[in-house]
């Protein structure tokens, strides 16, 4: 059993092609921007949003409306700064020796600060907690699947598109339903544990397959990961 998460090494993602995506790819390697620079720039908006979240719990009325509001928009700007750094890195050719850690490290920060805050929010802080950690094991396994030599496994059904799409929404609709924010947490919670054993069960028949079919101490070398 062969694992794969679409072509190549990339995460598949139809926004990709999008002309706006292109056009502000090309804008940044024209203007020397680095992929490891939009990686950071991905982290601090979701220290922003996380912060904003958090703040959130503390706030009321118009005030709780607007910080809920501006960490849903940190959300997509965090998705649009991960999708940016691979596009500048490999479309515009400007991928770095050290790009596999900016392009992992960075995402898995951004997954805890986000949903930590949204935890805070939600006047449920353990939960927050549980979403990130389930979240974080999610790519672990995936790069655990990589390091053995498989296609990364990019599925879900609560992989981080996912994730940041459900958090959004709770966010903007929590604005006006307290409530809805605390749901969207146990949904990306209890996704991302079952994104991770749906993982982890791929993972696995792929291992065992692999020594049925492959002679003893012969390994594939890993893929080289995307930036």
């Amino acid at each position: 059993m062969a694992l794969t998460g679409g072509p190549g090494n990339r995460r598949p993602l139809a926004s990709r092609d999008a002309a706006w995506a292109r056009r502000t790819a090309r804008w940044l390697s024209a203007g020397r921007v680095t992929p490891n620079a939009i990686s950071t720039a991905g982290v601090l908006v979701a220290a922003a949003g996380g912060l904003a979240l958090a703040l959130s719990a503390y706030a009321g009325g118009w005030m709780r409306a607007a910080l809920l509001l501006a960490a849903a928009a940190a959300c997509q700007l965090r998705l649009a700064c991960n999708l940016l750094d691979g596009m500048v890195a490999i479309e515009g050719g400007r991928a770095a020796p050290d790009g596999p850690f900016w392009n992992e490290a960075p995402d898995r920060l951004s997954d805890i600060m986000l949903l930590v805050g949204a935890g805070h929010a939600a006047g449920q802080p353990a939960l927050g907690w549980a979403a990130a950690a389930f979240a974080v094991l999610t790519a672990y396994v995936r790069e655990l699947g990589r390091g053995e030599g498989f296609s990364p496994d990019f599925s879900g059904p609560m992989a981080k598109q996912h994730r940041m799409a459900v958090l959004t929404g709770g966010a903007v609709l929590g604005a006006v339903l307290p409530a809805i924010l605390s749901l969207a947490l146990w949904a990306i919670a209890l996704g991302a544990a079952a994104t991770a054993l749906r993982r982890s069960w791929r993972l696995v028949r792929a291992l065992r397959s692999r020594s049925r079919a492959e002679p003893a101490g012969v390994r594939p070398r890993p893929p080289a990961p995307d930036a």
